[in-house]
């Protein structure tokens, strides 16, 4: 049987009777739309955070994009982020009207550069978007720091840092406003899309509840554009609601998981060759995903998937710069070198609560025979 990165049918084993009561809860509510199940999560999202305000919304990727819109971001201005993200980070800076400009991350943990964003600035900057990659947060005084000196937004992208830490601070804690993705891979994730938007600004909270909902406060009364159908779903809402209170527990699992991994591969570790994902100081890791790296990724791939049924990620193959999808933002190849070499090398290990500790050990000592080989 396949061993893949991420499968969540055993998760669901172990959860079936509370996740099938949330869906029951739901239909028998009368109400399918923005109803008890959203305001509840809302709540208490919020205040597992400490922060103020909470807004569901359909999915990670509008999160962003509102969260740009509620607090300015529009046609003209310029965003700075990195190209090694998921290209919804990207797509939602594009779908505000504005313009990403990227800068290069760091070679010890993949995240943002932050003593390269000075040089990014300038008078069209609007907004920095930090992305807490793979389940740890970018230095965010520094970046903090010079947004309050330019007078720019800070918007977290928190998609896959639900419950990662910084100094004792919890993502989404750090910006005028932050993004979450509930998709189902997640750290805490739903059954189907998902999101949200938090933040401790009353005004970037109204805003955001009607640009999820048309631009209306009151039915058929549109107050503003833009607006957008982005509501999170009542059913995804009590499913959350009821996972919320295992998300601790699932970050504990992960953090056990990546420590195994460490080690059971650790001697094998040197420069050049395989290297693990390290923890900045100040942050704890929630492990998201697990990357490794290696300078023969891709047969590594091919020999853990035809000998031993292994299936690995990679998280992201491509860099958003590269994508034709992107080529009229004209950043030419060679321009972000790290985040471009960290693209030929990493690769994801099997990463989720429920992998038992017997798959774990086949993980191990499958890559631990393949390196051997190579």
């Amino acid at each position: 049987m396949t061993t893949h990165v991420w499968d969540y049918r055993a998760e669901y084993e172990e959860e079936r009777a509370e996740i099938l009561d949330a869906v029951q809860k739901v239909f028998e509510s009368g109400r399918l739309v923005l109803g008890e199940s959203v305001l509840g999560f809302e709540a208490e999202f919020a205040s597992y955070l400490g922060a103020s305000h909470c807004v569901g919304v359909d999915n990670g990727t509008n999160a962003v994009k509102l969260a740009l819109e509620a607090v300015g971001v529009g046609p003209g201005d310029e965003v700075i982020t990195v190209s090694n993200t998921a290209a919804p980070t990207v797509l939602a800076i594009d779908g505000a009207g504005a313009t990403p400009v990227f800068v290069d991350v760091r070679a010890e943990d993949f995240l943002m550069d932050t003593g390269l964003v000075a040089a990014a600035v300038t008078p069209r900057t609007k907004a920095i978007v930090p992305v807490h990659l793979y389940g740890q947060c970018v230095d965010m005084a520094p970046l903090n720091d010079l947004a309050a000196e330019h007078g720019l937004a800070v918007v977290e992208d928190c998609a896959q840092a639900h419950g990662a830490r910084q100094q004792g601070r919890l993502a989404g804690t750090m910006g005028r406003a932050a993004a979450f993705s509930f998709y189902p891979t997640k750290v805490l994730g739903a059954y189907g899309d998902g999101g949200a938007v938090v933040t401790d600004d009353p005004d970037v909270d109204r805003a955001l509840r009607r640009l999820r909902y048309y631009g209306m406060e009151d039915v058929y009364y549109v107050e503003q554009t833009p607006g957008h159908n982005s509501r999170l779903d009542e059913v995804q809402a009590e499913i959350l609601r009821r996972k919320l209170g295992r998300l601790d527990t699932y970050i504990a699992r992960r953090q056990a998981i990546a420590h195994r991994y460490a080690e059971g591969l650790g001697d094998l570790c040197e420069p050049g060759s395989l290297e693990l994902p390290s923890v900045t100081e100040g942050n704890d890791h929630v492990y998201y995903v697990y990357v490794a790296r290696h300078p023969r990724r891709d047969d590594i791939i091919r020999m853990l998937r035809e000998r031993y049924d292994i299936s690995l990620n990679i998280s992201y193959p491509w860099p958003v710069h590269t994508m034709r999808g992107f080529a009229h933002l004209g950043v030419p190849q060679g321009s972000l070198p790290v985040t471009e070499a960290l693209a030929e090398r990493i690769f994801s290990l099997p990463m989720y609560p429920s992998l038992s500790p017997a798959l774990q050990d086949k993980v191990i000592g499958a890559l631990r025979e393949v390196l051997r080989a190579l």
